[in-house]
């Protein structure tokens, strides 16, 4: 057993077993993520060097569609990949559009906890019912969207 020296005159005894399993979980945990935004890096040269952002803007360029239907699209667009995705592949895939979600932590969270992917999506389900009941709201009702704009000057 070896002691720790303060700063000031205490000294308290640390065991070097649990430093040294703290430091391997940080580790695994960081090693994890790193996986994740490795792979997803990868992804984002595929679709970056296939120019597949062009081909999606240029696709729907000259689609004459109502403002309603174009928001619906976006969203079922967005929220789609966004449970598969990273945030940065999204980006790079829909920046013409819109903004991305985010769905990669929760592999993330499975990697770093140990809990099982199965457990954190049945915990995260009721936020994403609340998410998906608000959506049509903010889409049918532009007006809550725009609600601080308009306050700070911005007119449509």
């Amino acid at each position: 057993m070896r002691l720790l020296r303060l700063k000031s005159s205490a000294t308290l005894p640390v065991k070097m077993l649990p430093i040294y399993d703290i430091l391997v979980d940080s580790a695994r945990g960081s090693a994890a993520g790193g996986i994740v935004i490795g792979t997803s890096l990868i992804l984002n040269w595929i679709i970056a060097s296939e120019n597949i952002p062009a081909a999606l803007a240029s696709a729907i360029e000259g689609v004459d569609i109502s403002p309603l239907m174009f928001l619906i699209m976006v969203n079922v667009l967005v929220l789609l990949p966004g449970c598969l995705l990273d945030a940065t592949t999204i980006i790079l895939v829909i920046v013409r559009l819109f903004i991305p979600p985010y769905g990669i932590l929760l592999f993330v969270i499975n990697a770093v906890s140990g809990i099982p992917l199965r457990d954190i999506v049945r915990e995260v389900l009721p936020f994403l019912a609340v998410l998906l009941a608000a959506l049509p709201a903010l889409i049918l009702f532009p007006g809550i969207v725009l609600f601080l704009p308009r306050v700070f000057g911005y007119e449509d």
